[in-house]
């Protein structure tokens, strides 16, 4: 590649993005992604941003200059998706997303020419699809995730359908947002530039929301109606499409409509399945085998090749039957349901039910908490030395055995302190 990173700004911004849940695994290839994306100024400031969302004021105070000046900037990467500018009772603020889902998937959401999406969709497919440490740390750390996979309604039956909830349902949460914004998906536009792409729709992948609004305000994504979006859904269904989306319960920012082939998420869950990399629907699979004639259908259709064939099956006078179903592999998706043309597949409610956040502060403390930064949510200002070094104090606590922790507080006899750690241990209505 012809994009080399000067270390030093870039550095700094991978820094400040790994203070956050949803982080960027340090590699080369990460400092040229950013290298496209960022000048080294812009790289410098961005790094020095808070992790929670902030005013022009602030920006202005960590970045020591004019607040004018520093809106115009904020303005400047917002209109480039770089940064989201959400409005809270007239008054603008702004947000860092994290890479992903975040920046790196606005970036490919519409044809631009403002960046070389050529070379910035090869170099994702290097840092994401060959090395996999950044989807590994992404997709696999701690037990809250990023995602999850609405269950597909076509299959459900009446008894089935009775038990899924609106939140877990694609169709109502689409009829429940407030804005709707249509895109490229990223990851079938990314394999398009490196020839892989599949025939699957494109432009598809629904923004909701939240993001959905400063997304279509910028033309990042084209402002859709829920008539419009639910005609897309049909459509993503009767192209055998998986639904991924935002893991929480209320306000979900995003519904994706996945292939196995393209799909970062889906090649995630094959590569990584026992560590179930997404949370799966309420729901498995169960084959019929006296109805199943063998045909194959079923796991054609599955993204993650979880069902095998038995082709020794010599005493069924169809040849071969569904021998079994992974399902350290299985999403729960239901396209094997609805592909089977003799009823041999049904859906059963899991033993266990699928928890999800209620909100996406709540996903990203959960998350924070599991993957020990917490800290750095609670003391975000790192501009001031204090809060470093109270981060960095309270990292080394919250790492530490509950009985340490105990002794902990009292050798420091702060009420601060308990307050802090109290946050850790969420009373299980919240969690």
């Amino acid at each position: 590649m012809s994009h080399h990173a000067p270390k030093t700004g870039y550095r700094h911004l991978v820094d400040r993005l790994n203070r956050f849940p949803q982080g960027a695994y340090p590699s080369p290839l990460l400092d040229n992604i950013l290298a496209i994306l960022f000048d080294p100024r812009e790289a410098e400031l961005v790094s020095r941003l808070p992790l929670m969302p902030f005013t022009a004021k602030r920006a202005a105070t960590a970045w020591s200059m004019g607040e004018d000046r520093a809106r115009k900037i904020l303005d400047d990467l917002a209109s480039r998706a770089l940064l989201l500018d959400l409005t809270y009772d007239g008054e603008t603020t702004y947000l860092l997303p994290p890479p992903m889902a975040g920046f790196f998937e606005f970036a490919l959401m519409r044809v631009r020419p403002d960046i070389d999406q050529q070379a910035l969709s090869e170099l994702f497919y290097q840092y994401m699809n060959v090395e996999e440490d950044f989807i590994r740390d992404l997709f696999t750390r701690g037990e809250t995730r990023i995602g999850r996979v609405f269950v597909h309604e076509p299959a459900l039956s009446p008894e089935n359908s009775s038990q899924v909830l609106d939140y877990e349902r694609a169709s109502e949460v689409i009829r429940s947002s407030r804005h709707i914004g249509v895109s490229l998906c990223y990851c079938r536009h990314k394999m398009s530039h490196v020839g892989r792409a599949c025939t699957a729709p494109q432009e598809i992948c629904m923004s909701l929301n939240l993001v959905a609004e400063p997304l279509i305000r910028h033309g990042h994504a084209r402002r859709v109606d829920a008539r419009e979006a639910l005609d897309l859904l049909q459509q993503a269904y009767d192209h055998q499409l998986v639904q991924f989306g935002d893991n929480v319960r209320e306000g979900v920012n995003f519904i994706c409509h996945c292939c196995g082939c393209c799909c970062d998420a889906l090649l995630a869950a094959r590569r990584f399945a026992p560590l179930h990399p997404i949370h799966t629907t309420g729901f498995a699979p169960v084959p019929s085998p006296d109805r199943c004639r063998g045909c194959g259908r079923c796991a054609a259709v599955c993204p993650m090749e979880a069902i095998t064939l038995d082709e020794a099956a010599h005493s069924s006078p169809h040849g071969r039957k569904i021998d079994r179903i992974d399902m350290d592999r299985c999403l729960g998706c239901g396209l094997c349901v609805r592909a089977c043309r003799f009823g041999a597949v049904g859906l059963e409610p899991r033993r266990t039910r699928v928890l999800t956040p209620v909100s996406t502060a709540h996903r990203v403390v959960l998350m924070a908490i599991e993957r020990n930064c917490l800290q750095n949510l609670i003391f975000d200002n790192q501009a001031h030395t204090s809060h470093r070094a109270m981060a960095a104090i309270l990292g080394v606590i919250l790492r530490l055995p509950p009985v340490k922790q105990l002794l902990a507080r009292r050798q420091m006899d702060s009420r601060y302190l308990d307050k802090l750690l109290s946050l850790v241990h969420l009373p299980p209505g919240l969690r």
